[in-house]
């Protein structure tokens, strides 16, 4: 039993979900049966699938408690590869604040209730008890990880972990964008006017979201331009009738991650994506 191993078992034996990180510190990648998502998914990710796959496929919604996983043939396998032991803050109903260089460290400790502090390589983790959604770059060097993400286990820190504060729950909330001073021609999909936006009809929606799924699962090269492109191309279709929900993200973001894109590679795929158009 290596290191890695034995902490996964201790952390899951207090309640907290693990997985294995392999060089990089990213999760292992899927199996040849869960490639391209194609088993639907784990049935605890935000779009439940019926994956019953044994190895530790699909990232943080892997994680799991159950001693008997972590340490099942094929997860053993990923653990002689492994570089770290990583965890869901979610599903152990804790809040990471990660923050990245010594300006956000500073930040921090100027603006945010203090609570348990666990040192990382560049700066510090902050704990909070209590879940909350997951946002990368909520402020230059601060990233937010609890449901839908993955931590490193980096040790269990000092201080006293305090209940999640209303401070850090609003740096998940993106202020509106401000109004163009410009006046702007707005083209308006035909057989919307008067009606219901055609976006908002299930087929339609429906149509658009799997055919961008589809061009990011069927790449073979280049996923980091093909995510951005697809993302580009989906913003531009439905982003500003309103009609995207988280829902419909999250499928982009997953099918983005089956491809190997980590969690931050899709958030600043979206951001850029946004920019581009100006929202």
């Amino acid at each position: 039993m290596n290191e890695y191993l034995r902490t996964a078992l201790g952390l899951a034996a207090s309640g907290i979900p693990v997985l294995p990180l392999r060089a990089g510190k990213v999760p292992f990648g899927n199996c040849r049966r869960c490639a391209n998502n194609a088993c639907g998914g784990r049935p605890n990710m935000k779009s439940a699938g019926a994956c019953t796959c044994a190895g530790p496929c699909h990232a943080w919604a892997a994680a799991t408690t159950d001693p008997d996983v972590i340490q099942s043939g094929v997860w053993r396998r990923a653990w002689v590869r492994a570089t770290a032991v990583a965890y869901h803050p979610g599903g152990a109903w804790l809040t990471v604040v990660d923050l990245d260089n010594a300006d956000a460290v500073t930040w921090a400790r100027e603006n945010l209730p203090a609570t348990q502090t666990v040192p990382t390589n560049r700066g510090e983790h902050w704990v909070y008890l209590g879940p909350m959604r997951s946002v990368n770059a909520v402020r230059p060097g601060v990233d937010i990880k609890s449901t839908m993400a993955y931590a490193r286990w980096l040790g269990p820190g000092t201080g006293t972990m305090t209940a999640l504060p209303d401070v850090v729950r609003a740096l998940a909330v993106k202020a509106p964008s401000p109004v163009r001073p410009v006046a702007q021609a707005i083209t308006v999909p035909a057989g919307t006017a008067g009606g219901e936006c055609r976006h908002r009809t299930p087929s339609y929606l429906e149509r658009g979201i799997a055919m961008a799924e589809q061009r990011i699962t069927g790449a073979s090269e280049a996923v980091h331009t093909t995510v951005y492109r697809t993302f580009l191309a989906v913003l531009s279709t439905h982003g500003r009738c309103g009609c995207l929900t988280e829902a419909h993200i999250a499928r982009l973001f997953t099918a983005a991650q089956a491809k190997g894109e980590s969690p931050r590679h899709c958030t600043d795929a979206w951001t850029n994506a946004r920019t581009a158009l100006g929202m």
